[in-house]
């Protein structure tokens, strides 16, 4: 065991010391000429999206020159990172999110949400759901379990998917984006020498008003336009019990949903505040106390916590051990496609970045000549249209600009809007570099053409109606 952590470890250090072999423009035309051969591919060849994704980097990885010794680990390196981290959270969450949609749990809420909003504001009512519960939760973990509910909601009213994904999807994007306690944002902060706590107080009204002017409102025009039916990834056949009896299932209450859907919110924020606290040194490293909080709130495992209580309270009550074992196990045959699609975008994302095009990008765009604030979106929004990750956008422009920032003399709160607006760049135009994209794409049942003329716009809008509001403020003040 020890050794392979040394050899990960060791695989890690030689991909950060690779060097670019081309300058900025022929990287950025290899990278656009991979993203183009990867759209032909799957949209006009209909190849397989995980055999393209995997073809398309092995190639990037031949054309910028790494040597063919090293490709092997600069593939692994970007598929490993990512699916590492999908891998769990989809399958814990398609589990919870199987045991609420089987036992009744997604219709009770649903219920509640379309009784207290009404019928024409479900999507809100997801999207500020959503807004909420993704306060502390990563992208991936909080849209995995809000997945069933989302569809049940869709299921009852019908029309597109869209209606009431893109809504909770982008509140989740949001949050994750513009909001500590998330990295990206914490770490643009720390880099420019913004205070988190201040960057949290202007953040949360900045995304929430980001959303509704660059989400919501745009999410009933996209959908009112596409059309995508509703996906069988969660729903299928209810399993059936050891003599072939379909169980009794009694619909838990709504408390007992809710409780289900805030035990993961608690235990993340563990890791997450404390985390924090302990980077702001407010809590000293390496107490005991803190670190047993902190492994309950790392995401797989808040979610295996979770999981074993749906169980209990969920599944036991109405079915034998072995049904509900079914169950759960019948929920992730659909998401194995998911997982390695993800994985395989990742390893895209990850060719890319480390072919040193950020590098090259970040060298010739340091010194644009224009006001700091215009600089940071810019520079976060091509770093992430080149290289696919908005936390690696978000920390490297924060990097890349904190000398400009620091010579500027900028008050507290002009350094929270650079973080919001670093932020903002760095939510444009997700696509197929960018493994959200594809877990977005699967998890919908929406192909790639699609995800680009929906999920890809609405990140775009996203983001430039968060800087439009962090920029009136900036001139403002």
């Amino acid at each position: 065991m020890r050794a392979q952590i040394g050899r990960a470890q060791s695989i890690g250090v030689a991909m950060e010391a690779m060097d670019p072999q081309y300058g900025t423009v022929p990287l950025l035309l290899i990278a656009a000429g991979a993203v183009a051969v990867l759209l032909f591919l799957i949209m006009k060849v209909k190849l397989h999206a995980f055999v393209s994704l995997v073809l398309v980097s092995v190639l990037t990885a031949v054309a910028v020159k790494f040597p063919p010794g090293d490709i092997p680990d600069v593939l692994m390196s970007g598929f490993s990172s990512t699916i590492g981290g999908v891998a769990l959270l989809v399958a814990f969450g398609v589990m919870l999110g199987r045991l609420l949609e089987v036992t009744g749990g997604a219709q009770t809420l649903a219920d509640t949400l379309i009784g207290r909003f009404g019928e024409k504001r479900a999507p809100f009512a997801l999207g500020v759901a959503s807004l909420l519960f993704g306060f502390p939760i990563f992208f991936d973990a909080g849209l995995v379990v809000f997945v069933p509910i989302i569809l049940t909601v869709a299921r009852r009213f019908g029309g597109s998917v869209l209606y009431y994904a893109l809504p909770a999807a982008g509140a989740f994007a949001a949050m994750h984006a513009v909001v500590p306690p998330h990295p990206g944002p914490v770490a643009a902060a720390n880099l420019i020498g913004a205070n988190v706590g201040l960057t949290l107080l202007v953040g949360i009204p900045i995304a929430v008003l980001g959303w509704y002017l660059g989400v919501m409102l745009v999410s009933r025009f996209l959908a009112a336009r596409v059309n995508v039916p509703l996906t069988d990834i969660v729903f299928g056949e209810v399993e059936r019990g050891e003599n072939g009896d379909e169980p009794d299932w009694r619909p838990p209450s709504f408390g007992t949903v809710l409780m289900l859907l805030l035990l993961p919110l608690v235990l993340i924020s563990f890791n997450t505040v404390l985390s924090t606290l302990v980077e702001s040194g407010v809590l000293e490293e390496g107490q005991d106390w803190v670190g047993f909080l902190s492994l309950l709130g790392i995401t797989p495992v808040a979610l295996l916590i979770t999981v074993i209580v749906a169980i209990v309270v969920l599944g036991r009550p109405n079915a034998s051990m072995a049904t509900v074992t079914r169950i759960v196990d019948q929920a992730l045959g659909p998401v194995c496609s998911i997982i390695l699609i993800t994985g395989a975008g990742g390893m895209f994302g990850g060719v890319l970045k480390l072919s040193g095009i950020g590098d090259a990008l970040s060298g010739s765009l340091s010194d644009l000549g224009i006001s700091v604030i215009l600089q940071a979106f810019v520079i976060a929004a091509l770093l992430r249209i080149a290289q696919g990750s908005a936390t690696v956008a978000l920390t490297t422009t924060g990097g890349l600009i904190a000398s400009a920032v620091a010579d500027a003399n900028l008050s507290d709160f002009k350094l929270a809007l650079i973080v919001v607006v670093i932020a903002a760049g760095a939510t444009v135009l997700s696509h197929v570099n960018d493994s959200g994209f594809w877990l977005v794409s699967r998890l919908f049942g929406m192909d790639e053409k699609t995800t680009l003329k929906t999920w890809t716009v609405m990140e775009t809008t996203l983001g430039l109606a968060v800087f439009a509001i962090a920029y009136l403020l900036w001139l403002v003040t």
